[in-house]
């Protein structure tokens, strides 16, 4: 990509940002998901795991683990793939869109109700999925622009914090979805 000015530099940004939240909306939208949550309002948070609102509204716990997302994408485009930061950032909004596609599909979130403590998950709102995207990008320019160290100091925050508080993170998250743990599960659900 030539070299933009900062107004131009922003439309595309907001340009590729715009085409992977209707992407994202659109695949979930013909598959079902509701747009907000069922219980017919959008919250700002919703802190509540144990219940059937969590990945419903705006915003909760596992918000963290997309900004963590995209911290992980920034280093990946920009130090492993040595792109561009724009082009960093078209990989890193493919890979979370396709990540929020995947992740709300009957495969995925079955096996998140197999082997998770997510018993009653049934799929992200669209809300909640976009806000997820959006997450991503946070943590994609806090990346962008924050020391490596300081990055690392909110990953371990972010995930000891989230993990203290509800017996869960991106860490177990993914170690529950590739291997059940029985421990891990018995723990998370406070046995």
């Amino acid at each position: 990509m030539m070299r933009l000015g900062r107004s131009e530099a922003v439309v595309w940004y907001l340009a590729a940002t715009s085409v992977a939240l209707c992407i994202a909306a659109t695949v979930e939208y013909a598959t079902g998901h509701p747009l907000i949550c069922t219980c017919g309002y959008v919250k700002l948070w919703h802190g509540e795991v144990w219940s059937s609102e969590n990945s419903q509204h705006l915003t909760d716990w596992y918000t963290f683990s997309h900004s963590i997302h995209g911290f992980a994408l920034y280093y990946i485009g920009r130090i492993v793939k040595r792109m561009s930061i724009f082009q960093a950032f078209v990989l890193a909004l493919t890979l979370e869109m396709s990540w929020e596609i995947v992740e709300n599909s009957s495969f995925i979130i079955n096996r998140y109700r197999e082997t998770t403590i997510a018993l009653d998950y049934y799929g992200d709102s669209i809300v909640n999925s976009l806000s997820d995207i959006l997450a991503m990008i946070v943590g994609f320019t806090l990346a962008s622009r924050l020391p490596v160290k300081m990055i690392v100091l909110l990953t371990l925050v972010m995930e000891l914090g989230v993990g203290y508080v509800i017996r869960d993170n991106l860490t177990l998250n993914i170690i529950m979805l590739i291997h059940e743990f029985p421990a891990i599960k018995q723990w998370q659900m406070g046995q």
